[in-house]
Order: structure tokens, then C-alpha cells, then sequence
């Protein structure tokens, strides 16, 4: 465990800036989209048993649940000190939460309730949707709210499946889906006969609420979402490869592993028929204020994730050869997309490749103090642009004005 004097060290040494290793976690159900930066000698580091790894975890103080191999800080961040230690985020939150978040987050929040990740895979992963407080509470989890952005750095390539399903096509009855359900050991149960797939458009987002079935497709999604890794997969084959029921069942109580009609009672049925869902969840990037204005100054900012209570989300660019100072309201967590520079004197830079374990320069933590008082950002290069997503814990007042869920 860190002590509370380490955490102020290492916050004063940074001016409120927080250095942050890269987490990478594998899923044994996918095949990675080979884009994370992840040197392809370390894809399978974890053992080949274990997956591919396709996923990069941001900020994290949460465990992945991946299991019985799991290991023991699988999915955590660990902070990294110019004198070369390392700490869990983690523990640095819950023994010093207020110098990070604020006394008034953590009295409110009890802790930095957020994941944010990278995932990237070759194909789309199978229709399936995460719990609700309700049902998560039952095995011990909070439910799940997730939304998605698709950062254009990232998706040069669309892999195979530039697509997601989301929800069930209207008119679909639950009959429907348990039929599905009872043909899960033929091979395709066929769910996907009864979903609509909307193309994924790199720079634009969606927001996916607990219960709604979705299948994410192939282009690499920056994902800000409640600190959970609840999920029930209602697909059983997606591309040749078999799901198996172990996974539709991970977060259900052991009484109700195939009592159907209580599987399909996790669903948000509503709001997966919904005959305007892309209306009602796509999100398409907000300007922070006048786009002139900031250009003016500097810079450009947009909201990329909003309209809920859980989480927001920032993309910023600093233009060419340009110094800002920006504010926020609240502590974020950050990674670099393009560019690179300094942020309160602390180096940022994208890399080209990266070694699994290896020290990048690309992820930040920011203190809610630090952001309050201003983030001084100074982009060096004559041509690039500084290129950040900064994503935000519940009750960002930054954000109150775009929720949608009040």
C-alpha cells in the first residue's frame, strides 16, 4: 500500500500530474484488432491460453474479471514516479482519494468510480448486454453503462466488421429471443436475425445503457464506462467461434443459470426495440464553446461523451506550435492520440510501438486541483497537433448542461 505522503510527493513533484503505465487485458473469446501499438511479439503475453490481448485500460482502479487465471492486478493502473517506483492507482485513491479527487468526490463518490479502455478487435464480439444495478447488485457488481468513441488516429483500419448491433429490431417479441436462447448449442442461435447493425463513423460516438444488447464492431473504440466488467453474451457463435454458455451465465446467481425467462428479464426490453435508437444513442461531438474562439486561443475542444451522470468525455487538440492553459471542473484521467509536448512540464508523446511492460509517455492522470487551477499545455511541433481524450468520473459539473438522463 502507498502511504498518503507518497501520493502528495508524487502529485507535488508533477504539479498535479500524474504519470501512468500502460494495463493491457486479453479476452479469451476474441482476436485482437492488432492496432493498441502493442509490439505483435507481445499480443499473447499472458500465455496463449489466456486470448489475445485487445484491450488497453485507462486510469483503472478496477480489476478485470477474466476468470481463474486471472492475475492478481490484471486490468489495474500503477502510477510511476520520476525516481523510477511504481503504486497502484488504486490504492493511491483509497488512502488519499481527496488529494486526487477531491474531499467533496470522495465524501460523494467513495472513490474514482470510472474504466475507461481501449478495445480493438478483428471482428464484431457477440451480441450481448451488461446488467443493471439491479441485477449486478445480486453477484456483488454495480450494473454498467458504457458509451463509444472512435478516435480517428486509431482506425486507419476498419478491420472486418466496421459495424455494431445494437438492440433487437421492432416488432421483435421475447418469444423471439428465447427461442434463441434454447437453440444455443446448434451452432448459430441466430439473435442476429432479430438485430439492426449501424456502420461505425471514426470521430462520432454512441451511448449504450445497462440491458441494451449490442455487438461492437471492428473499429478500434475508446469506451469511457461505470468501473464494472459485468456481462451476460446472448450470442453463442459469432464468426466461426463458439460462445460458450459459462459466458451468457459469468454474472447470474447459480439458481438462475437457465431459467430463461429470467436471463431475458435482464434485458432493457424498451429500450432495445426502441424504433429510434441511433436517434436516441449516437452522439456526435459537442464544441466546448464557440469553435472560433477556441481556435483563437489555440486550440479546439469538444465534448465526445455526455448525456449521462456517470461519465463524461473530452477530445482536445492543441494546434501546432501553440502554449494553452485549459481548466476543467473536475480530475480526469488522459491519453494521448497524436502528437506530443508537455503538460505542466510533464513530457507527452504518442508512440509508434510499444513493448508489453514497457514505460510509455501518453498517459496521464490530472488532480482535480490541478485541473481547477489550469493544465498548462505547450505543443512543440510546427506541424502536428496535440491530439488528448480526457475522460471524467460521475459528476463532472462541467458536463451537467448536456445530461440527458436527469
Amino acid at each position: 500500500m502507498v502511504s498518503r505522503a507518497a501520493v502528495q510527493e508524487v502529485i507535488n513533484t508533477g504539479a498535479g500530474v500524474l504519470r501512468l503505465e500502460p494495463s493491457w487485458v486479453p479476452r479469451s473469446f476474441m482476436i485482437p484488432g492488432r492496432r493498441l501499438k502493442l509490439h505483435p511479439d507481445d499480443l499473447y503475453a499472458f500465455g496463449a491460453n489466456r486470448g489475445g490481448i485487445n484491450e488497453r485500460w485507462f486510469s483503472s482502479t478496477t480489476k478485470a474479471s477474466n476468470g481463474p487465471l486471472t492475475t492478481p492486478d490484471e486490468g489495474l493502473s500503477y502510477v510511476h514516479t520520476s525516481g523510477g517506483s511504481r503504486f497502484l492507482l488504486k490504492d493511491a485513491v483509497e488512502n488519499a482519494g481527496d488529494l486526487l479527487l477531491g474531499a467533496d468526490v470522495m465524501q460523494r463518490e467513495g472513490g474514482w468510480n470510472l474504466l475507461c479502455k481501449f478495445f480493438d478487435n478483428m471482428g464484431p464480439i457477440p451480441h450481448h448486454m451488461h446488467q443493471s444495478d439491479e441485477f449486478a447488485k445480486l453477484v456483488g457488481h454495480k450494473g454498467k453503462p458504457e458509451a463509444y468513441y472512435f478516435p480517428p488516429q486509431y482506425n486507419q483500419l476498419s478491420n472486418n466488421f466496421p459495424h455494431t448491433y445494437m438492440g433487437l429490431e421492432p416488432g421483435t417479441t421475447k418469444d423471439d429471443i428465447r427461442r434463441c436462447l434454447e437453440n444455443w448449442n446448434r451452432g448459430d442461435n441466430g439473435i442476429i436475425f432479430h438485430a439492426r447493425a449501424y456502420r461505425l463513423e471514426p470521430g462520432s460516438g454512441w451511448q449504450i445503457d445497462p440491458g441494451i444488447l449490442h455487438a461492437p464492431g471492428s473499429l478500434v473504440t475508446y469506451e469511457p464506462q461505470v468501473n464494472s466488467d459485468v456481462f451476460a453474451m446472448f450470442q453463442s457463435e459469432v464468426e466461426g467461434r463458439i460462445v460458450p454458455w459459462d459466458l451468457l451465465v459469468k454474472d447470474v446467481l447459480p439458481e438462475y443459470h437457465h431459467d430463461l425467462d429470467y436471463l431475458i428479464s435482464m434485458l432493457d426490453w424498451e429500450a432495445n426495440v426502441n424504433p429510434e435508437f441511433g436517434k436516441s444513442n449516437k452522439r456526435h461531438p459537442v464544441p466546448v464553446r464557440a469553435i472560433a474562439e477556441m481556435e483563437e486561443a489555440g486550440y479546439r475542444e469538444n465534448w465526445i461523451t455526455y448525456g449521462s451522470r456517470y461519465y463524461s468525455a473530452k477530445e482536445l487538440t492543441v494546434l501546432p506550435g501553440r502554449s494553452v492553459t485549459i481548466k476543467d471542473a473536475a480530475a480526469y484521467g488522459l491519453i494521448l492520440t497524436q502528437g506530443f509536448g508537455t503538460l505542466n512540464k510533464t513530457a507527452v508523446s504518442t508512440p509508434s510501438m510499444i513493448r508489453f511492460g514497457q514505460l510509455t509517455e501518453d498517459e496521464l492522470f490530472v488532480t482535480a486541483a490541478a485541473a481547477q487551477e489550469g493544465v498548462a499545455i505547450h505543443n512543440p511541433s510546427t506541424t502536428d497537433p496535440l491530439v488528448i481524450l480526457k475522460h471524467f468520473g460521475p459528476g463532472n459539473p462541467d458536463a451537467e448542461s448536456l445530461r440527458r438522463d436527469l
